[in-house]
């Protein structure tokens, strides 16, 4: 088996782990590359059967926006705190890693997302990153329209108001038809996978993981009247600054940001590729919904396998 090693090295704990397992690993598998730092060129590897990912959440989604357009099934060592992708405990590692090597997992895939911003306005100042992106985490451009690029994203792209945090006014459309328009601090609009993070903070629903859909969820609407909506994601979400509004931030996985402003659209579609996770024998994604979240418990009922 011939394997990534791929996380976060700014994560204490991070580095001292993988190396504490690289010498096992390599004695188990071909270990093709390791990348702690989010910066070699996976395109430019060869093939390669499976990602080892140290961390917690956040390393999966800036692995999977690594790996491009060239997903690897990913196995996530959580060493952060929630480690909903990252569902593997560093003391079962080893039973689970060995289960993998034998063959006995099995992979999921799920709906990943691209996001572009286009118009032909003057766009606002850019905005800091929200990280500092490395050579190997490239964006490709655009193959045709105004400025800004494509970014790969597997949870979320969230519109959100800039200060002085006015009251922010959205219009969506759904392939080329007008759905609604929200004002409050923004709008989310989910993959399945990212119906956890913050759609679900900000009351949306949870989604089965490998349905092919999107989540539209406004941000603290300044009515009572607007709800979540679910939508096949087989067709393109666009959102755009209402009249009066002049800047907001896109946000995408909650690490690369960028600006909209007059004029500009914000374009949400399916990408061709999915991002694959390794799932081994003994987790089912209820289970981890009752681990993580106590999901569909009684109070107080202890968590039962």
């Amino acid at each position: 088996m011939k394997i990534l090693v791929l996380g976060n090295a700014q994560r204490p704990g991070v580095r001292a782990e993988v190396e504490r397992w690289l010498p096992w690993l390599r004695s188990q598998a071909e270990v093709v590359a390791v990348d702690l730092c989010q910066e070699a060129d996976l395109a430019a590897l060869a093939p390669t059967d499976v990602a080892l990912v140290f961390g917690g959440d956040g390393a999966i989604l800036r692995a999977a926006r690594q790996m491009a357009y060239r997903q690897i099934p990913v196995l996530g060592i959580n060493l952060g705190r929630l480690g909903f992708l990252a569902d593997i405990h560093p003391d079962d590692f080893q039973r689970s890693f060995q289960e993998v090597a034998q063959g006995n997992y099995g992979v999921t895939r799920h709906l990943m997302f691209e996001c572009l911003v286009e118009g032909d306005s003057q766009p606002p100042p850019p905005l800091p990153p929200l990280h500092k992106g490395g050579p190997g985490n490239p964006f490709p451009p655009l193959d045709k329209g105004g400025p800004g690029g494509v970014l790969l994203g597997l949870n979320e792209v969230v519109v959100h108001a800039l200060p002085p945090f006015h009251i922010l006014d959205l219009e969506l459309e759904i392939d080329g038809l007008p759905v609604a328009r929200f004002s409050g601090d923004g709008l989310i609009i989910s993959s399945p996978i990212g119906s956890t993070a913050h759609n679900l903070s900000a009351g949306g629903p949870i989604l089965a993981q490998e349905l092919s859909a999107f989540v539209v969820t406004p941000i603290c609407a300044h009515t009572l009247t607007y709800r979540p909506i679910v939508e096949s994601a087989e067709k393109v979400h666009v959102v755009r600054l209402g009249q009066g509004a002049r800047q907001a931030a896109v946000i995408v996985d909650g690490q690369e940001a960028a600006p909209l402003g007059p004029g500009q659209r914000v374009v949400i579609r399916m990408a061709p590729v999915s991002f694959s996770l390794v799932k081994v024998p003994g987790r089912s994604y209820y289970q981890t919904l009752r681990d993580k979240l106590r999901w569909g418990l009684q109070p107080g009922k202890p968590i039962e396998p």
